[in-house]
């Protein structure tokens, strides 16, 4: 039966419930050029294909400055979004941190921004839970290059065998596939369209993502059902 040591985990998405309010900084500065961006169009760009919306921009005849400019509004504006929103905590995902913690290691691996991540967790009491985090201005290429898993797996001092990776987007699920990380998949609004065929698992809460981690962490309570669904 494979146990793991150590847990690669995700921020925006599976942590923190920060996508939807990315989208909708997006949408509402994109919208004054006439592009409306969708909620299908959020994912395939940003979450899947992760060159985001500019090209359309670009493809309308305007210039990079508008870009780059844009980008900075954004940035804003999304600060602004986190600090206003009460809660932004996924349901249950402290309780799966609290059983992990003191049988694994673990680290945060975001495509985040520092000052994002760390308005993102002003109030939701999870960093405890951590061993290091690691934000995109730590490593080279974002998702789905591997380079932010790779690190993290140094960070741990963990073969990736002994690891697993919590993803919601396909571009993190191809990124710790790269780093030769085993990837549970948290199901959440934003992804129930895509299949991830490439995921060691797929879950559909928290409280499954718990009783999948506990069939593979030594000393974590687990039942014999649990066992029999994921061996």
């Amino acid at each position: 039966m494979k146990t793991i040591q150590g847990v690669l985990w995700d921020n925006d998405g599976v942590l923190v419930n920060t996508e939807q309010l990315f989208y909708e900084s997006n949408r509402d500065l994109l919208l004054p050029y006439g592009i409306d961006l969708t909620p299908k169009q959020f994912f395939d760009w940003f979450l899947d294909n992760n060159y985001g919306a500019w090209h359309v921009l670009l493809g309308q005849g305007h210039g990079i400055e508008l870009v780059e400019r844009l980008r900075a509004e954004r940035t804003a504006l999304f600060a602004q979004r986190l600090r206003q929103a009460r809660q932004l905590a996924m349901p249950g995902i402290g309780h799966v941190l609290a059983a992990l913690r003191p049988h694994v290691a673990m680290g945060v691996v975001t495509s985040a921004y520092e000052q994002h991540f760390r308005i993102s967790h002003a109030a939701t009491g999870l960093l405890r839970h951590f061993d290091f985090v690691l934000t995109r201005e730590m490593y080279g290429e974002s998702k789905p290059a591997p380079d932010g898993y790779q690190l993290g797996l140094q960070r741990l001092g963990l073969a990736a065998a002994d690891c697993v990776a919590v993803e919601d987007s396909p571009r993190g699920l191809r990124a710790a596939n790269a780093a030769g990380l085993e990837c549970i998949v948290v199901r959440n609004p934003m992804n129930r369209h895509y299949a991830f065929d490439d995921a060691f698992c797929v879950v559909d809460s928290n409280a499954e993502l718990g009783e999948v981690l506990a069939a593979f962490v030594p000393g974590m309570a687990h039942t014999p059902r649990q066992l029999e669904s994921f061996l």
